[in-house]
């Protein structure tokens, strides 16, 4: 239960929490005490102060405090405190990225899910991951090695059984203890701990084995072989075989950057990067500490150690609370001989690296601003194109950056229903089914620019799009591949940037990404429409069969060049179906 206080001398003294506000009863700042009178006292009387702080008093009004048992217990608080209000004044770990994790279910038979939102529900979370195409990559590798479930609904065996995919739990292919068995594996794969999933995989295969289970054994062999190639993609290695997460930061007077190697069996298997706001006038000391506070807040694998670059404040209460969390002891410190003091420097050069790139993407956006005279900095751009060959199959794109960093999550790829080639007509589709959704007055659902690309004709399709739907106000721009210019409405002659601007380069870069999207969404339909027009028009082929096929040849065409024979050979696949396959396929 929270207390307002008017007097800060009032204050108990005790440990606990302390919210600051202002006039408008908005949190500018909360911080936890050992001891809440002496450590607001402190705020009070005293004119040696650092401008950050003098900035927080200027505007301070009221004081809201709760009380707790224990430091570690304010230490908790604060950090959700935190979380919840993002206070201005605050050091904040910004989540607002919502990196994909990898989420084990709290099941009786538990599913691997990708999700952006971590809850204290009993299930396992590994990550954060900065690419969610890897994550993807990482659960469809996974499933197809462990036969995991992916369905909600557990109503018998479905295609994933049939295609040798999924255990079928469901159907009683295998017991609730075997079935845990293979997420203890998933967990230990999270955890680096490859060396022990092996050798639990080889114990498996040689009791398979010596049991005339020679297909369970085989099955064992191909998961051993899996995680082998795994490990052979790891490049770093270290001496130890400790787990740590090693930490170091890069910071000006504005913002930092913290970056995260994780060590697992003494591999590196993964780096993620964060940004630290409200750092003006700060230490790394206490940025790495209110880090530490933010990033091990949530689920996440606490590591035996963690390596920092700097010793942070209040080392010994995080080292405590820390421990708590794991279940045994935390080692918090700073590197102690040459090795791990080379890593953090790798670290701390990463994060240098990140740093540096967001002040020319910053700063190629404050120039964008300027050339194209727009009233404000396009932190979110929208760009667009059409891919087609004369007119078939064609797909619009559109893909997002945020700050100069594509967002993923946020692309969008348009089936465009259209005969003939018809360029404008497709850009005016795609453009009108994406602005059609928002309102003129939705301010905060508008791009701050959009791009397409191609010239003064795609610029004035894009124009009239937007001025029909009244949302005129959004600048856009038309960047023309061939001489890399710029166009921009009610002026006949482009733009002409630098050829070494960071601007253009981001705009490139932009401009490229839409292509790129929109040509890898054509190919994936001509894929498809192939697959569609070959097989479908087969009599006896349905979707089961089609799936055997394409599962023991792999591509259309492997079938193709097939004979007759091998084709008869497939599971399912008759000598007189076979004949009709090879027909249809060489009329």
């Amino acid at each position: 239960m929270s207390n307002r206080c008017s007097d800060p001398k009032n204050l108990p003294n005790k440990p606990g929490v302390y919210i600051m506000r202002n006039m408008e009863d908005i949190v500018l700042y909360v911080g936890k005490a050992k001891s809440l009178i002496k450590r607001v006292k402190s705020y009070f009387g005293s004119r040696d102060q650092p401008l950050k702080t003098k900035l927080l008093m200027s505007q301070f009004h009221s004081l809201e405090y709760i009380i707790t048992d224990t430091e570690k217990e304010a230490l908790i608080l604060e950090s959700n405190l935190i979380k919840k209000y993002k206070p201005k004044y605050n050091i904040r770990l910004k989540d607002d990225k919502r990196y994909p994790y990898i989420k084990i279910t709290n099941e009786i038979y538990p599913r691997v899910l990708i999700t952006r939102n971590v809850r204290d529900d009993g299930a396992y979370y590994y990550g954060p991951f900065t690419d969610v195409g890897s994550v993807r990559g990482i659960v469809k590798s996974l499933k197809a090695l462990f036969k995991i479930r992916a369905c909600r609904k557990m109503d018998g065996p479905c295609l994933n059984y049939q295609i040798h995919l999924c255990s079928a739990p469901c159907s009683g292919k295998i017991t609730k203890d075997e079935y845990n068995d293979i997420v203890e594996k998933i967990n230990l794969f999270f955890e680096g701990k490859y060396n022990q999933i092996i050798d639990m995989l080889n114990e498996m295969m040689i009791e398979a084995a010596e049991n005339n289970e020679f297909e369970k054994a085989a099955v064992l062999r191909d998961q051993i072989q899996s995680v082998d190639n795994i490990l052979e993609k790891q490049k770093i290695e270290f001496d130890r075989g400790l787990e740590q997460d090693v930490i170091a930061c890069s910071y000006d007077n504005k913002i930092a950057f913290v970056v995260v190697f994780s060590i697992r069996d003494g591999k590196i298997i993964g780096k993620d990067d964060f940004l630290m706001s409200g750092t003006e006038g700060t230490l790394p000391d206490k940025i790495l500490s209110a880090f530490l506070k933010q990033y091990y807040m949530i689920p996440r694998h606490v590591p035996s150690e963690i390596i920092i670059q700097y010793k942070p404040d209040e080392k010994e209460l995080i080292n405590e609370w820390l421990s708590e969390n794991k279940g045994h002891d935390v080692i918090l410190r700073t590197p102690k001989n040459t090795t791990e003091t080379r890593l953090v420097q790798m670290v701390a050069k990463n994060a240098e690296i990140i740093k540096n790139h967001e002040k020319e993407v910053r700063g190629a956006l404050v120039d964008l601003k300027t050339y194209l005279k727009i009233p404000k900095i396009p932190r979110r751009i929208e760009a667009f194109d059409i891919s087609n060959i004369s007119g078939k199959l064609p797909v619009g794109s559109m893909v997002v950056f945020e700050d100069g960093i594509p967002k993923k999550s946020k692309y969008r790829k348009y089936n465009i229903k259209m005969d003939g080639p018809d360029d404008y007509a497709m850009m005016k589709d795609v453009l009108f089914r994406r602005y059609s959704k928002i309102k003129p007055e939705d301010e905060e659902k508008k791009p701050d620019l959009i791009l397409v690309d191609g010239g003064k004709g795609q610029l004035n399709v894009a124009l009239n799009v937007l001025k029909s739907l009244n949302l005129d106000d959004i600048p856009v721009i038309g960047l023309a591949k061939e001489f890399e210019h710029i166009f921009i409405s009610e002026v006949s002659s482009p733009i002409i940037l630098p050829h070494n601007s960071e601007a253009l380069h981001l705009l490139q870069r932009i401009r490229d990404e839409a292509h790129r999207f929109a040509v890898t969404q054509h190919k994936k339909l001509r894929s498809r429409e192939l697959k569609r027009s070959i097989l479908d028009g087969i009599k006896g082929i349905g979707e089961k069969r089609k799936i055997k096929l394409l599962k023991h040849f792999g591509d259309i065409e492997s079938i193709k060049n097939a004979k007759i024979d091998e084709i008869a050979s497939v599971k399912g696949i008759n000598r007189n179906l076979a004949v009709n396959i090879y027909r249809h396929l060489h009329k």
